[in-house]
């Protein structure tokens, strides 16, 4: 009975973690930092893309009365009160380059630019706004995905160097057959374990962060193609 509640002590965590050797011992503490790490950035991504969200559907509200009144800087000084919104954003730099190349249209004399697209002027730099607020939205996300794909690999070089001091363990022995390696084997596998663990976390939060910032960019994009529409009907009055 006591050799039966010692090797179930032996398998227990604890004890696997105290008949690791250093090699194992370090795979486990770089698994943990990368889990440490990928919750970290999760939980500073999800707390960012939720105050975005939030000021983004307050920002498309106020722009829809800002627009039918025409209050252009009005809706420009708002981005100010919506600064984790990248739609808000998107909006302020198009609605800022109109109302700069309008100045600039009814310029004269030296400073006079002539002629020129106002209305490829304001899309082109809503384009360099919305890649620079996609760059930001994904800002910590590769460091996730690299979690969620290496992980496992990390462990499995555990298992691996695990089993193979095992075995070269068991042949030093001269035999003992399957008792002599199961400890080694079981510790071995547990850094598979860990780095599955660490894996499926990180992959699903990187597969849900994408999804979000998926819906950033066709908000962007929405907001963008709506406010090109309103400088082409009414923006040159």
């Amino acid at each position: 009975m006591d050799s039966i509640l010692l090797l179930a002590a032996d398998f227990s965590v604890s004890g696997m973690w105290e008949e690791m050797g250093i090699f194992a011992k370090l795979i486990i503490i770089i698994l943990g930092l990368q889990f440490v790490i990928a919750c970290a950035l999760s939980i500073e991504r999800l707390i960012v893309f939720t105050k975005a969200k939030k000021q983004s559907v307050s920002y498309i509200m106020l722009l829809r009365n800002f627009l039918t009144e025409r209050k252009l800087s009005d809706a420009v000084a708002a981005v100010q009160q919506h600064r984790q919104s990248p739609v808000a954003k998107v909006v302020g730099a198009g609605l800022g380059e109109y109302i700069r190349g309008l100045e600039a249209l009814q310029e004269e004399g030296p400073d006079d630019v002539g002629d020129f697209d106002l209305v490829d002027a304001v899309n082109r730099q809503m384009e360099r706004t919305k890649e620079r607020e996609t760059a930001n939205l994904k800002r910590g996300l590769t460091m996730v995905a690299t979690t969620g794909s290496t992980a496992p690999f990390v462990g499995l070089l555990g298992t691996v160097v695990g089993i193979i001091n095992s075995f070269q363990g068991l042949s030093g022995d001269g035999g003992g057959g399957l008792g002599a390696v199961s400890g080694g084997i079981a510790e071995a596998l547990f850094a598979t374990a860990v780095g599955l663990l660490v894996a499926i976390p990180a992959v699903m939060a990187f597969n849900g962060f994408n999804s979000m910032v998926e819906a950033f960019q066709i908000d962007m994009n929405d907001v963008a193609s709506e406010l090109v529409d309103y400088v082409l009907k009414e923006g040159r009055y």
